[in-house]
């Protein structure tokens, strides 16, 4: 794999998670569509859903589309330091774009949202970028931190499909269900953790659409909160780390 297709690959994959992960926010958040106030359930299986499209897409990279994913991969020995760079590259520009191609879906959706009330599109950074129910920084870098450990270390200690054994019987496991037991464990962890922060669990997945918020014309928009924008970096980078370093010290 060349650093290239990893770019372009990591990029693709992250850039539709990213489109169909911000679009089902919107389809929820905004008021002028077809799935206004469909809730929480709504946004954590279209963003599980996103997991497995972005991922099938992104497999001759290894699908990473994580930052923390490829951090705590290279911690446990799996990927390469040296491509590391690479993978986000593409995983940042990609969630970028992704966010940018999600606003134009919905550009007449969040121009009449704003038109019905002129302070409706103040609070529409949501859409976009994650943010604390309760602003407390050192315990919402806390459920960072465990969210993003238990997507890292499930996605290390997964075994994959095996050969057949000496009785001909194949081991798939988890394998068996390729990308979508992924989709599973993001659903997952976004039903039972998501609820203090918004579970980022990736870096790219909140600072390349927090920059897209920040830049687009979005008409009536509010603050990208930026003071808040290291908790969706450091809190998965270290989840990742940790379960990196646990993985290799098992295996």
């Amino acid at each position: 794999m060349t650093a290239g297709s990893i770019v372009l690959w990591e990029g693709l994959g992250t850039a539709v998670l990213i489109l169909l992960g911000v679009g089902v926010v919107a389809n929820v958040v905004l008021r002028p569509t077809l799935g206004t106030g469909g809730g929480w359930l709504m946004i954590t299986f279209g963003w599980g859903f996103a997991v497995f499209v972005g991922a099938s897409i992104a497999e001759p990279s290894g699908a990473h589309l994580n930052p923390a994913v490829t951090i705590g991969l290279a911690v446990a020995g799996a990927t390469q330091w040296s491509m590391v760079p690479f993978y986000l590259i593409g995983q940042l520009v990609g969630a970028f774009v992704g966010a940018s191609v999600g606003w134009l879906a919905y550009k007449a959706n969040f121009d009449k949202n704003v038109e019905e009330d002129p302070e409706g599109n103040r609070d529409t950074r949501g859409i976009f970028c994650t943010g604390p129910v309760v602003a407390r920084s050192g315990w919402n870098v806390v459920t960072e931190v465990v969210a993003t450990f238990v997507l890292v270390f499930w996605i290390l200690s997964n075994p994959a499909a095996q050969a057949p054994d000496g009785a001909g019987v194949p081991q798939f496991g988890n394998g068996a269900l390729g990308y979508a037991a992924v989709a599973f464990v993001v659903i997952g962890i976004g039903c039972s953790l998501g609820g203090p922060t918004g579970y980022a669990i990736n870096p790219a997945r909140d600072l390349g659409p927090r920059l897209a918020y920040a830049l687009l014309p979005i008409r009536g928009k509010g603050s990208a909160e930026w003071g808040y924008a290291w908790v969706p970096i450091v809190g998965p980078i270290i989840g990742a780390v940790l379960a990196g370093l646990l993985s290799a010290g098992v295996s």
